[in-house]
């Protein structure tokens, strides 16, 4: 996810519309509320929970330019893909 200045915030949910929403709403103080992260870029579905950790362990890792690549390389606009779910 990412705001207006294109902050990258990666997470794991197993309920993504929920999630994205709690972010738009700023529903928990931290990270998200504190940089106003509310627009869904990229994401990767999972079917086991381990997986999708350790991906977004994987993603956590990247350098920014990689991971600006992986957004890129399915939404080379940006869009907000939260609105599509």
């Amino acid at each position: 996810m990412t705001n207006k200045t294109r902050t990258l915030y990666t997470g794991v949910t197993s309920a993504l519309r929920f999630r994205v929403n709690q972010h738009k709403e700023k529903v928990f103080p931290g990270f998200t509320s504190k940089y106003k992260i509310y627009k869904l870029v990229y994401f990767e579905e999972f079917s086991d929970i381990r997986d999708a950790i350790a991906r977004e362990k994987q993603i956590k890792g990247l350098l920014r330019s990689k991971k600006i690549a992986l957004i890129e390389s399915i939404n080379p606009e940006w869009k907000d893909l939260s609105e599509g779910l």
